[in-house]
């Protein structure tokens, strides 16, 4: 069956070609879904072919469904307490994932399965379509190699984070090893990339180094979390190894924000810069420098950086009102970035826009255009999702 959704008011397309602007904005425009559940024409209303059925959007604004590039979804427990402390003056430390990993390694797997369950629902409602999901909270050959295997059942995009911290019972270079090799090894027919938490306290940049070659080796894509807590090496290593995104991206230097800027990512290639908002605001810390970012020519993209200690949000559009308002962002390169290049930094090219060839992962506003997704923060805007073409 096909389905023409017309009355279009605002129709964001990222796709330059089809219309006005950095989003290719169409107005009074349309689109029609083919069988396949894939974009088969975009255009305007009056042009618009016929199809099996209508969708009406009653002129609100159209958009492509949010790609969250960055999520942490399978945990147990919760850390509201660590939370409050934060708020009351404690600065935060990263040192609360490992009360995270012991109630995880505690939960069963229908427990976990439940949870990811529940923030996908979540998530689907506010628009994000397409989410990448790490492991990180086992920190034992068979606790990731579960919790990735339970990550695989919601998502193709499932990342590997053995390497998140060092687990109390042993050492850096006797865990990275454990990671690299046995580990690995279980981890690996679950999951598509590799991630590695760099930072002083974690991981330096030479055990990062270690792990991201040996997950390339292993046929896994490479990410890091880079320069989140301080200043570090990690944004470069990104760029020398050629990962797919350096996530975080708080403390920068001039020489990080060039590296970035002279390898933006086309969706096959380049380095994304992820900035992940929300646990900034949860961490009350300083922002990224976005618009440094983006006037150097970096491909910058938007993710919730769900998660039960630094970020428990699972709201694209909350990350999109806080780039804008925190980070200098427009509201054009926000929402760009939570769509478009969320999925360049998951080398994708068929999510993100509403080209024809494209998913037909769609979400509707309740609202006449996309500027609304800042202009009114905290607003549950998202009135209909299409994933695939079929509502959900």
């Amino acid at each position: 069956m096909t389905l023409l959704i017309d009355n279009v008011g605002e129709l964001v397309t990222n796709d330059v070609a089809i219309g006005r602007g950095p989003l290719g904005i169409l107005t009074d425009g349309a689109l029609v879904v083919g069988d396949d559940g894939r974009i088969a024409w975009v255009g305007l209303r009056s042009a618009a072919p016929d199809a099996d059925q209508r969708l009406d959007a009653d002129g609100h604004a159209v958009i492509p469904g949010f790609v969250d590039s960055h999520a942490h979804l399978v945990f147990a427990g919760d850390r509201a307490a660590e939370f409050a402390a934060r708020m009351a003056g404690e600065p935060y430390t990263g040192g609360g994932i490992r009360t995270t990993v012991a109630a995880t390694r505690a939960a069963s797997d229908d427990t976990l399965r439940a949870n990811v369950a529940r923030l996908r629902r979540e998530m689907l409602r506010q628009g994000t379509t397409t989410v990448e999901i790490k492991s990180g909270y086992g920190l034992s050959v068979a606790d990731e190699t579960r919790s990735l295997a339970v990550a695989r059942e919601f998502t193709d995009e499932t990342t590997f984070l053995g390497a998140h911290v060092v687990p109390a019972d042993t050492d850096a270079d006797t865990y990275t090893s454990l990671v690299c090799g046995k580990m690995l090894d279980g981890a690996a027919p679950f999951a598509r990339w590799i991630d590695v938490f760099c930072e002083r306290g974690a991981f330096d940049v030479d055990q990062s180094r270690a792990v991201l070659t040996a997950g390339i080796a292993a046929g896994l894509g490479a990410r890091i979390h880079a320069n989140q807590l301080t200043p570090g090496d990690g944004v470069r290593l990104a760029v020398e190894l050629g990962a797919a995104s350096a996530d975080h991206c708080t403390h920068l230097s001039p020489a990080d924000i060039d590296a970035l800027g002279g390898a933006p990512a086309d969706g096959t290639t380049g380095t994304v810069a992820t900035l992940l908002p929300g646990a900034e605001f949860s961490t009350r810390s300083g922002y990224p420098d976005a618009r440094a970012l983006v006037d150097a020519g970096a491909t910058v993209a938007l993710a919730t950086d769900c998660n039960p200690g630094s970020s428990y949000t699972s709201a694209m559009p909350f990350c999109i009102a806080l780039a804008v308002r925190e980070m200098r962002m427009t509201p054009a390169e926000a929402l760009w970035s939570a769509t478009l290049g969320g999925a360049r930094a998951l080398r994708r090219t068929d999510i993100g826009h509403l080209g024809v060839g494209a998913r037909a992962n769609v979400a509707i506003l309740d609202a006449p255009s996309h500027l609304h997704l800042a202009y009114r923060p905290g607003v549950p805007l998202v009135h209909t999702v299409l994933l695939d073409g079929e509502p959900t």
